[in-house]
């Protein structure tokens, strides 16, 4: 019904702080901070989050607009007629959203360990062929 509300505020969010840091990442460049060579800086990998989150958004949106779960017109969600179908949205939105939510960060959590890995290795790659 409105599950894919839970990954849009999710999405807001992090797009915020993704925001936050390009700043932040730009002003040290103009301090003279020199990023180490290989690093995917921060607001890359919380670039790859929102691309995930805004991504699953759209779809679940296009997918519940195409199930009638979603109109054009207030309230937009159709589940907000009834009380009891309100109780049901809000059920739903703490439980499939939540976890919808949960997999995503936890998929992307994986991905950034990753690619942390794959630093750490040519690092380590870089500094052998140095010796």
């Amino acid at each position: 019904m409105a599950c894919f509300l839970v990954s849009t505020a999710e999405a807001v969010i992090v797009t915020a702080v993704k925001k936050a840091e390009e700043k932040k990442e730009k002003e040290l460049e103009l301090q003279g901070v020199v990023r180490e060579e290989g690093h995917i800086p921060f607001s890359v990998k919380l670039g790859w989050l929102t691309k995930m989150l805004w991504g699953g958004v759209f779809l679940l949106l296009i997918e519940h607009i195409y199930h009638g779960e979603v109109v054009l017109y207030p309230p937009f969600l159709t589940a907000m007629y009834s009380a009891a179908d309100t109780q049901a949205m809000l059920y739903e939105m703490a439980t499939v959203g939540v976890s919808m939510a949960f997999l995503v960060t936890a998929i992307w959590g994986v991905m950034v360990g990753i690619s942390v890995i794959v630093e750490k290795r040519r690092k380590n790659a870089a500094a052998e062929a140095e010796k």
